[in-house]
């Protein structure tokens, strides 16, 4: 059997390191052509001794040592050559790891090259998801997306009409203020939010989480990857995280995708897409799980959320602006500069600046996305 070779944009985070975990369970499946990174020189130079990838990207900056030390590997930068490196034909897989708008050009070049595609990235579909399906639908390439709720999506509507489909129900778990009346979002501290009650993730996601706009882009991502009306994707808090995300059908059939929280297990099918393999995991007891319980989220308590729909029935460059305001507002929490409500002031007023380009070109969605970025940094320079 011939393996599939494999390029990680994004090695050495959370969903890289995991990729590779999964890779290294089924090494007569799966080859390490490139691994790409960005600061964390010590954790790739062990990843290159333990998977032997032909190429490394990294930042530039780090490129003369790390030549020096690892000669039989070819190396890269990786603010540069990423969208040549995932067009390579001995690239099969490409995982788009990496966080950040960054992501967009090298996803749109393996699209373009016709590779399968396993996005963790949410930045790239909500900045440019048109684009990328569009070149996807031109190019054959397959996309298959890592993150749990769109990989639950995936599957339960794997082999379906979506003429059929009537609702996608979307969960989330509710971040670290599910609990936490509105009136008290003013004092939470950054300590406060990085406390997520179920998962340790990066800073950004566990903030966005809090503010439930990582859902709010989630609904944008599967639009996009779905071609569904954003209307019909709903979103439903579910602390227990069991259900990963559930497709309504017109005769009202429900079919929910459950396993237990572990980021191999849609990593693991995006790889081996349309194939399943053994994992090596616990299983879900269903005889343990004591409840399932649902709620509606609370638009006035999350204003994010409302916000992300608002951009995703608007179209056109709003969700990019969407996405780089949020970016800088976050950032700017993370560093005392503005309070956890101002997060959502800064995103809302860049939007309400912004003249929407309704069918925008790469061009037009990367001006607006530098124009949202600093006309955000305006706002927060204000405001602190």
């Amino acid at each position: 059997m011939k393996k599939k070779r494999i390029a990680i944009l994004g090695s050495t985070g959370s969903i890289g390191v995991n990729a590779l975990k999964v890779i290294a369970a089924h090494p007569d499946r799966f080859e390490v052509v490139l691994l790409a990174a960005h600061n964390s020189v010590n954790l790739i130079r062990s990843q290159i001794r333990q998977y032997a990838p032909k190429f490394v990207a990294m930042a530039s900056v780090h490129l003369p040592q790390l030549k020096k030390d690892h000669s039989r590997v070819k190396f890269f930068d990786a603010q540069r050559d990423l969208p040549e490196l995932v067009s390579r034909a001995d690239i099969d897989v490409v995982v788009i790891a990496m966080t950040g708008a960054a992501a967009l050009e090298p996803f749109l070049a393996a699209v373009r090259a016709g590779k399968k595609v396993a996005p963790a990235n949410k930045e790239a579909l909500v900045m440019a998801g048109d684009i990328l399906m569009e070149a996807a639908r031109r190019s054959g390439s397959v996309i298959v997306p890592v993150d749990s709720e769109q990989s639950a999506i995936f599957q339960c509507l794997e082999g379906r009409n979506t003429q059929d489909l009537h609702q996608i129900h979307l969960t989330a778990s509710g971040g670290a203020l599910r609990c936490l009346p509105r009136m008290k979002h003013d004092q939470v501290s950054v300590k406060d939010i990085l406390a997520h009650p179920r998962w340790k993730m990066g800073a950004k996601i566990t903030v966005d989480s809090a503010t439930l706009m990582n859902k709010g882009f989630e609904v944008i991502e599967a639009q996009r990857l779905f071609g569904v009306g954003v209307d019909k994707i709903n979103v439903l808090i579910h602390p227990e995280a069991i259900i990963h995300s559930m497709v309504e059908f017109i005769d009202g059939s429900i079919i929910a995708q459950l396993g237990v929280t572990d980021m191999r297990l849609p990593i693991q099918y995006a790889l081996t897409y349309p194939e399943r393999l053994p994992m090596p995991l616990k299983r879900l007891d269903l005889v343990q799980l004591k409840a399932l319980t649902f709620e509606a989220p609370d638009l006035k308590k999350f204003p994010s959320l409302k916000l992300a729909y608002a951009a995703a029935r608007q179209a056109g460059t709003a969700p990019t602006v969407l996405n780089a305001a949020d970016e800088i507002a976050v950032e700017a929490f993370l560093k005392g500069k503005i309070k956890f409500t101002g997060i959502h002031s800064v995103v809302e007023r860049t939007l309400s600046k912004h003249v929407n380009v309704p069918r925008p070109g790469l061009l037009d969605i990367k001006y607006a996305d530098g124009w949202a970025r600093q006309k955000a940094q305006e706002i927060v320079e204000r405001v602190s």
